[in-house]
């Protein structure tokens, strides 16, 4: 991972190369530089102008890139108030005007939104068992708009235990050392 503990880089967009400082805790770790990179290519086309979910945001990497690349909205929740809070002072040094930022439960928030998105992305703690309970809540509710399109990231070893909506296609998928990363496009026939 490019990104040293407690720091991540902007990669591209308005605040290319800022590097902005979060706290030390056991859950983040910001999805790597080059994992980042490959998932803004694959994404360059829908991200200008678009609502985004940084639903599980920790370091704010997806997030605050999403912003820096022309996202029209983001929004971000974070259960942990220290991580929130660094989200926050970060949303300012950067005066980003267009995220906000949420304290609350992924989960809970998501069972109560109604809100949709254009992009969202799913990077909850590894093996923490949300990535599929978020897809069923995402797909059943308002949370996104048609033909959205849905990041997910999980460790290479729970890929099995993951369930995905039978009407999401996966667009793309890598892998980078234990990380595996998938791009869907939700479709509503």
């Amino acid at each position: 991972m490019s990104a040293s503990r407690g720091q991540l880089r902007i990669i591209a967009g308005r605040w290319r190369s800022r590097k902005l400082e979060f706290p030390e805790h056991d859950t983040l770790r910001p999805t790597p530089d080059r994992v980042r990179e490959t998932l803004f290519n694959w994404l360059q086309a829908d991200i200008p102008g678009s609502r985004c979910l940084d639903l599980f945001a920790g370091s704010g990497a997806l997030g605050f890139e999403a912003a820096s690349r022309g996202a029209g909205d983001v929004v971000m929740i974070e259960r942990d108030r220290k991580v929130c809070a660094a989200l926050e002072a970060n949303r300012q040094l950067l005066g980003a005007d267009n995220i906000q930022i949420k304290n609350s439960d992924g989960l809970d928030w998501l069972q109560h939104n109604n809100q949709s998105f254009d992009v969202v992305f799913l990077d909850p703690p590894y093996r923490s068992g949300m990535i599929s309970a978020s897809c069923s809540l995402l797909d059943s509710g308002q949370g996104l708009e048609e033909h959205a399109k849905i990041y997910v990231e999980h460790a290479l070893d729970e890929a099995s235990q993951i369930v995905i909506p039978e009407n999401w296609e996966c667009l793309r998928e890598k892998s980078a050392g234990q990380v595996v990363y998938k791009l869907f496009s939700r479709h509503t026939e």
